[in-house]
């Protein structure tokens, strides 16, 4: 009887949240203490980059975009289900009965999740356009920090704004960067 290599499929391992890495981790050295990456073909955590004002300066970050879940594309036969969930911080499969298989992501999901993935790692520093004219926004940076106001023109080029804050009855414009807004 010839051996059927068995497609891996992709599981999301639900986690706790803002542990993720770590518990990436003490899988992937758990799987390799027990010699099985034959079976787990790779295990990802779905990160975006996220640029943030801290004094004044950008700082790039990675942020975890689905905080508590961690992606693996295994072929989860025998105990590895069992090794996966005995390690500390899971807390099981999504999509699990109880009792039940893990149930892996359709091909479609996996698509949207690793697409996101690579296209927030091609995604250079450029910030894209969040910003549309009439919106409400509010003031999180400077002298005006926790002002709302209204987007009058956008400034691509210098990635700026020009809000229309109401400060003592009056609306006044201010140019604004876009790290320096939110939406409301």
């Amino acid at each position: 009887m010839s051996e059927v290599k068995s497609e891996k499929k992709w599981y999301v391992v639900r986690s706790v949240s803002g542990k993720e890495n770590k518990i990436k981790e003490y899988i992937e050295s758990e799987i390799k203490r027990l010699s099985l990456q034959k079976d787990i073909e790779q295990i990802l955590v779905p990160t975006e980059k996220v640029i943030q004002i801290r004094n004044g300066k950008k700082i790039s970050k990675e942020r975890v975009f689905i905080p508590g879940y961690i992606m693996v594309q295994a072929n989860l036969t025998g105990e590895i289900p069992h090794i996966i969930k005995s390690v500390n911080g899971v807390i099981g499969f999504l999509g699990e009965v109880k009792g039940g298989d893990p149930v892996p992501l359709r091909q479609s999901e996996v698509n949207r999740l690793l697409g996101k993935v690579d296209e927030l790692s091609v995604q250079d520093e450029s910030v894209n356009i969040p910003f549309t004219i009439g919106e409400t926004i509010k003031v999180i940076d400077g002298p005006f920090n926790g002002f709302n106001g209204t987007v009058e023109k956008i400034f691509e080029e210098k990635r700026k704004l020009e809000v229309m804050v109401k400060i003592f009855g009056r609306k006044t414009p201010l140019e604004l960067s876009f790290m320096q807004v939110e939406k409301v």
